[in-house]
Formats: structure tokens, C-alpha cells, sequence
């Protein structure tokens, strides 16, 4: 009697907690099922296998001391202003979405024709549970779902920067964000993901869902560059219709911890999907980078392209699946990790994986790991280099076949200065 006691008491004070940060009541009762369905699973460990490099749960425990799940300071962001400092230089012409700890705060899209474009602030929770904890999380807890959808036959004529801001008096919290973006047939979005964070010692929980429609193209570049002792885990859900294109760039290097977990589901004939990252780290920090692309229709391609720089304690890990259905004949999937590590205490870890069942494919995949050249810096060092310039000389062409696949021009030259400016740093 005394643990059913417990239970109850348990759900009337969790019930407390939610109707304290004022949830629409439609979505209630779906946020707390959502809640109590990650409480019973909790934070993933090594026993699972799309986390046994990097046990989350441990993580967690080792970095915020009890973590707050609910913080009615999330809300109150009437206020801030963004922070110019945690902002990449030269960043040019473009439209933004400001969003502080989840929550949209200003919407500029001054070059666009708004009649092209309609985004909705959504409150109210859509039925849906998913197996993934942290997307059980996300779905009890975050505030806004900021949801966009570009209409059939327009491209915006310059990038859309989205600033993820994150307040400075919010500390060992649980902070969740959402976005839904839709492509119509035949529109096309070069959209940049900037972390611009004064907060520490958060659980950052990121969802993203996108959707291209016949012949969209979507450029999504996310930059996680400042220096932080953060925790993130970022989900992004892509769909891809017939012709439709997806190109990803993640440059992650500034949290304390990260997981970037990408699926891409190439749902109609002659769809492809492009990621490429780099995960440039130092200190103690722990980052991993985890895709899956479905091939599930004929004629579909993928190429992804991941490259680590692993400098003092610091942990990489990149795990790779490409799936093959029997129906996806023709597939042409390409994928390949590369690590350097600069010190004998870094750790570097892959998992590439292929899962065939169609028989005419063109499929590979490979991971390779170990030092710098020391013969090539030597040869720099003779043509009148120090030791430092060479050797960050090294890791920016080890780097720059990833950097050089952005087709976005301006984003390129942005991360390659990003690159540059951490490595004289470091």
C-alpha cells in the first residue's frame, strides 16, 4: 500500500508541476503520458545500442547536479536580447528566427514575400508517442513548436538563420525546442543553425522535422562553435519525396557534451541525401555524430562524409548505418569517417554499418583513424614554419574536403574562418 501511495503521490505532483507552466490543457493529459513514459525509461545508457559509446545517463549524472526538469524561468524571456558576441563574423544578408530556450522571440524575414510562407507558433500538442526517450522528452516539455512551411515554387532568396539562444540565469535544466519545416513541391531553403549560448550546465533537447515535397531542395547547416558546458542532444527527422535534395553540415565543437542524431528516409524515386560533418574538440569534451539514411525506393542516393580533429581528453564517435530496401534497386550510398588524434589520450570511435536487400546497389562505406604526419610537419617546419602553424596547417587540409562539399559559398567561408580562428586558439 505504501509504494501505491508513493506512485500516486508521485503522478499528483508531477500533474502540479505541468499545470504550473500554464501547457495548454488540450495537450495535458498527452505531455504527462509522454513524461511518465520517459521517467520509466530514463536517460539512455551503453546498454543500448545506439548509445554504447556514449552513455547518456552517466554523462548527465557526472556534469548537473540535479537535474531540474521543471523551471517556470524558461518562459520568461520577454526581455532578452541576443547576445552579438556568440554570433560568427561577416555573417551577411539574411533572415532570422530568434529563439530563446525554446521559444520564439522575433521573426525578421525581410527579403521573403510572406505571401510565399506561413508559419504558425504551435501550443498545442498533435498525438504522437515515439520509442525514443529523449523524443518523449522533448515532446512532454517544450513550449513552442515553431512550424514553417514554404509554399510550392518559391526559394528564399536569402539563408534563413535560425539563433538558438539560451539565458544565462537558467543552470542545471532540462530546456526543450522544437521546429517543424515543410518544403512544398519545388521550393527551396538554405537554412543555418546557430548556437548562441550564454547558459551552462543545461540538458539541451533539440527536435527538428522536415519535410521536402517533390523537387524541394533543403540546405541545413548547423554551427555549434562557442564554448560552453552544455549537454545536447539534436534530432533531426528528414522525409524526402520524389527528386527532392537534403543537404546537411554539422560543424560541432563548442559543448561540453553533443549528439547529433540525423535519419533520412529517401521515401520516392531519384531523393538524395548528403551529410558531411566535422567534430573539431579539445579539453575533456565528448561529441558524436550518429546517422542513419533509408533507402526505400529505387534509384535514391546518399553521401556522407565525417571527419574528427580529437585534441587533449577529448572523445569522438561517429556511427553510420545505410539501409537498403528490397525495393530499392539502384541505390548509390557512399559513406566514410576519418579521425586525427593529436594526443594519446584521445579516444576515437566508429560504427559503419550496411543493411542490404536489394541486389543491384552501389554501396561502401569505411572509417580510419591516427596521427598526424610527423614527417609532413617537419617538411612545413623546414620551409620556415613553427611546430603550432604547421600542425594546424595539417588539420585544416585534413578538414577542408568536408568544408569544400558546403554548396552554400557564403557558409563556407564562414565555417572555414570559425575553423581557423579555434585552432590559433587552441
Amino acid at each position: 500500500m505504501k509504494v501505491l501511495k508513493s506512485k500516486m503521490e508521485n503522478k499528483l505532483n508531477i500533474r502540479k508541476e505541468f499545470e504550473k507552466l500554464n501547457f495548454d490543457k488540450k495537450s495535458l493529459e498527452n505531455r504527462i503520458i509522454n513524461f511518465n513514459k520517459f521517467i520509466n525509461s530514463g536517460f539512455p545508457t551503453k546498454k543500448e545500442e545506439a548509445w554504447k559509446f556514449s552513455d547518456l545517463k552517466n554523462i548527465v549524472k557526472n556534469n548537473i547536479e540535479e537535474l531540474k526538469f521543471f523551471n517556470e524561468k524558461l518562459s520568461n524571456v520577454k526581455n532578452e536580447k541576443l547576445s552579438e558576441e556568440y554570433l560568427p563574423k561577416n555573417l551577411g544578408e539574411f533572415n532570422s528566427i530568434e529563439l530563446v530556450n525554446g521559444i520564439v522571440k522575433k521573426i525578421n524575414l525581410k527579403f521573403e514575400d510572406m505571401n510565399s510562407i506561413k508559419i504558425d507558433i504551435i501550443k498545442n500538442y498533435k498525438t504522437s508517442f515515439s520509442e525514443n526517450n529523449l523524443v518523449q522528452l522533448n515532446n512532454a516539455l517544450y513550449f513552442e513548436n515553431l512550424n514553417v512551411v514554404i509554399k510550392q515554387n518559391y526559394s528564399f532568396k536569402k539563408p534563413l538563420v535560425l539563433f538558438n539562444y539560451f539565458k544565462n540565469n537558467i543552470y542545471s535544466t532540462n530546456i526543450n525546442q522544437k521546429i517543424n519545416i515543410k518544403l512544398e513541391n519545388n521550393s527551396t531553403l538554405s537554412l543555418i543553425n546557430i548556437f548562441c549560448e550564454k547558459s551552462n550546465s543545461n540538458f539541451i533537447n533539440v527536435y527538428n522535422n522536415y519535410y521536402l515535397c517533390e523537387n524541394a531542395v533543403l540546405k541545413n547547416y548547423i554551427i555549434d562553435a562557442n564554448e560552453n558546458n552544455n549537454l545536447k542532444y539534436l534530432y533531426s527527422n528528414i522525409d524526402l519525396d520524389k527528386n527532392s535534395v537534403s543537404e546537411n553540415f554539422i560543424y560541432s565543437a563548442g559543448s561540453k557534451f553533443a549528439k547529433h542524431e540525423v535519419l533520412c528516409n529517401l521515401k520516392d524515386k531519384y531523393s538524395s541525401a548528403f551529410i558531411n560533418g566535422i567534430i573539431n574538440l579539445d579539453k575533456d569534451k565528448h561529441h558524436e555524430i550518429q546517422t542513419k539514411i533509408n533507402h526505400l525506393n529505387e534509384n535514391t542516393k546518399s553521401y556522407q562524409l565525417v571527419k574528427s580533429v580529437l585534441k587533449d581528453k577529448s572523445k569522438g564517435v561517429y556511427q553510420g548505418k545505410i539501409y537498403v530496401d528490397s525495393t530499392a534497386q539502384k541505390t548509390d550510398g557512399y559513406q566514410l569517417s576519418k579521425a586525427v588524434l593529436l594526443n594519446s589520450e584521445n579516444e576515437f570511435s566508429a560504427k559503419p554499418e550496411l543493411e542490404i536487400y536489394a541486389d543491384d546497389v552501389k554501396c561502401s562505406h569505411g572509417s580510419t583513424s591516427g596521427n598526424l604526419d610527423e614527417n609532413k610537419i617537419f617538411y612545413l617546419m623546414t620551409r620556415g614554419l613553427s611546430y603550432r602553424d604547421s600542425k594546424n596547417l595539417l588539420i585544416e587540409g585534413f578538414l577542408t574536403d568536408v568544408i569544400d562539399k558546403i554548396t552554400n559559398q557564403h557558409v563556407k567561408k564562414i565555417v572555414f574562418k570559425i575553423l581557423k580562428d579555434q585552432n590559433e586558439y587552441r
